[in-house]
């Protein structure tokens, strides 16, 4: 029998219709709160300018919620920063942004990064692979922060369903889209964090934070961001400073399984750094097997485990003349 118990976070569970968008314009103009949409991207010309052209036109243009919409190109070989600039959206390059820091390739280098280019009050992620989506992904992750007080960081979650072609039919099967979360993410909150239990989707793109705690958490290069930046709120506020809104489906393009295998070993470093406050290395290199010729090749991938430190104790941070409100959309 499965062990049912109460999510810890139920109080703190709201749905994306909880708010109308009148509510959410109304606390910001009381509340002076400026809101940045940022969009880490690499090789998204396909969907990347689609969603940033629907957000300006309904959350900028016809309702003005968000202040910029920032994408930040990770090294990207296709048009995905023509696409999102004619789209609407300010383009950075992640690597020209405080090039004096290096630049290191990862989708939380991109997110550590866009602290140096907006200006947002509460920084608003969303993953820029979207297909099926509505902008409430959007004003859902920003009512908490109108709803209760103390609210720092919330988490969206959705039904990501799986989808396979077998001999030409498409289907696709409910919730069966986390594969990482189920079997790497979802694990190590149980045996280390279980305070993050009731969270839903731990390893969610969408996400919004407050930038004066954004700005204290150490960063992981790659895709264990999401997983770190719920362990060191944890730890840093309380579990009492997370919500999560249900943003009801959502549709992606999914990974290979090779590079699965890539992001639960970031996954796992990020977790063992934390639990035991060291790492031995930055760069560990993962033995995985390509079967596509019929039988096991060999294939070796050099994985960064690194993190970069909380954006205040960066010399030169707290005087980048974005943070002054210089940069609007």
């Amino acid at each position: 029998m499965k062990d049912v118990t109460r999510p810890q976070l139920a109080r703190r569970t709201h749905h994306a219709a909880d708010w109308t968008l009148e509510q959410l314009l109304a606390h910001k103009r009381r509340t002076g709160t400026r809101v940045s949409l940022v969009l880490p991207a690499r090789d998204e010309a396909a969907t990347v300018g689609a969603i940033v052209a629907r957000v300006r036109e309904e959350l900028v243009e016809a309702a003005p919620l968000v202040d910029e919409i920032v994408v930040i190109d990770s090294d990207s070989t296709d048009e995905t920063a023509r696409a999102a600039r004619d789209a609407g959206a300010t383009v950075h390059e992640a690597a020209a942004i405080r090039p004096d820091l290096g630049s290191r390739l990862g989708k939380g280098e991109a997110m550590w990064k866009s602290l140096f280019v907006t200006s947002g009050d509460v920084l608003v992620f969303m993953d820029a692979d979207l297909t099926e989506w509505g902008t409430h992904f959007v004003t859902g992750l920003l009512g908490p922060f109108l709803a209760e007080e103390g609210v720092d960081l919330v988490k969206g979650f959705y039904d990501r369903p799986q989808g396979s072609t077998v001999k030409g039919v498409h289907s696709e099967v409910p919730s069966e889209g986390g594969r990482v979360t189920e079997l790497v993410a979802r694990p190590l909150v149980a045996l280390h964090w279980p305070e993050l239990a009731g969270v839903v989707q731990p390893l969610a793109g969408e996400w919004a934070v407050r930038r004066d705690l954004f700005e204290q958490l150490s960063v992981p290069h790659g895709y264990a961001v999401e997983l770190a930046a719920l362990v060191d709120t944890v730890r840093l506020r309380g579990a009492e400073a997370i919500a999560q809104v249900d943003l009801g489906l959502r549709k992606h393009g999914h990974q290979p399984l090779g590079d699965l295998g890539a992001m639960s070993l970031q996954i796992l470093a990020m977790a063992q750094a934390r639990v035991s406050r060291a790492t031995d290395s930055e760069v560990v290199r993962l033995q995985q097997y390509d079967w596509s010729t019929g039988q096991a090749v060999p294939v070796s991938r050099a994985v960064d485990l690194g993190e970069r430190p909380p954006a205040v104790t960066v010399p030169g941070y707290a005087a980048e003349p974005v943070r002054r409100g210089a940069a609007s959309c």
